[in-house]
């Protein structure tokens, strides 16, 4: 079978694709025929060792999939072959044939394409978490989404929306806030690149408080980082939640007077460990992402999609942040 490995540490150009031999379903595991594989920001930094987990090389890159099940291991119950499901692999997702713990799948419903499938698990999977379980989302609440276009950007506006909360988007350009309203956005802002000076902070953030509405965001949801917390922060309303997802734009550096003035909470989301420690509360959520979806009140956008021997191209796009909703690298 054919697989996209990291041989190097380095960027997406040092991935090659290679013929290696297909992987055998242990016990508790199948053996899936994948159909797709989304691409996320952590596919970015696994392979220049810099995220959290660092797998032997080599290794194929990818950490979400969608796929028909082809072969069941010793003791696997529930499952069947023919079965269309979804999983998280952390590693792995960019070849043919992936073996992984029947623990970790999900039954795709009837109706659903598994191209689109590939793109629901780390992204609405991540959201859901953070607004209900770490955010007590509520209706009737104002969102603030930092980076609101790209794959969990869109999926925090949807899942906001879906629970009858006021959004407003914060992209980088004019094509992004389109595609945000779209997705049900009330408000877009579009910020500038960073670095920021002191003034063109202090812009970002009257221009994020006119958005948000003089009481302030109950909810921000920062998939972004860097330069554009702080702003972000300064509009957050009297004991509202701050919800730190990911860094793309860096690591910032808080100053934690503003959360003394608001009586607010700067809150972690880390989606990967709560499937780990809360594995039958994450269960319910992936049950109830999909029902919204059946309800037509979420809709994962793929705006692309790639062969696996163009996944590179697919990495180093959503590197750069160019990617508008998910990139998907398909099998056929």
């Amino acid at each position: 079978m054919k697989a996209v490995l990291s041989k190097e540490t380095g960027g997406p150009e040092t991935l090659v694709v290679e013929d290696i031999e297909a992987p055998t379903p242990g016990k508790g595991e199948v053996l899936i025929d994948v159909a797709a594989c989304a691409i996320n920001f952590p596919d970015t930094l696994i392979i220049r060792d810099m995220y959290q987990f660092k797998p032997p090389r080599p290794f194929a890159p990818g950490g979400e999939i969608s796929g028909t099940i082809e072969a069941l291991g010793e003791g696997v119950e529930g499952f069947a072959v023919g079965d269309k499901v979804i999983c998280g692999v952390g590693n792995g997702g960019l070849q043919e044939k992936v073996a992984v713990s029947a623990a970790r799948l999900f039954k795709v419903p009837e109706g659903i394409d598994l191209v689109q499938a590939s793109a629901l698990l780390m992204t609405y999977g991540t959201t859901i978490h953070g607004l209900k379980d770490r955010g007590d989302i509520k209706e009737g609440e104002t969102v603030l989404v930092l980076g609101a276009a790209g794959g969990v950007g869109l999926s925090a506006v949807e899942l906001a929306k879906a629970y009858g909360c006021r959004v407003v988007a914060a992209v980088s350009t004019e094509e992004k806030g389109e595609v945000a309203k779209k997705a049900g956005a009330d408000e877009v802002v579009i910020y500038p690149r960073a670095p920021f000076d002191k003034d063109t902070s202090k812009q970002l953030a009257n221009d994020f408080k006119a958005a948000v509405g003089p009481d302030g965001a109950d909810i921000v949801y920062d998939i972004v980082g860097g330069d554009y917390s702080e702003p972000a922060l300064r509009s957050i309303a009297w004991e509202g939640r701050f919800l730190v997802i990911g860094f793309p734009a860096g690591i910032a550096k808080m100053p934690l007077n503003l959360t003394l003035l608001k009586s607010c909470d700067i809150r972690g989301v880390f989606w990967g460990a709560f499937t780990a420690r809360e594995p039958e509360r994450n269960n319910q959520n992936i049950a109830e992402l999909f029902d919204l979806w059946k309800a037509g009140k979420i809709n994962p956008l793929v705006s692309e999609t790639y062969p696996l021997a163009r996944a590179h191209e697919a990495i180093a796009k959503l590197e750069n942040r160019g990617a508008i909703g998910k990139l998907v690298v398909t099998m056929d």
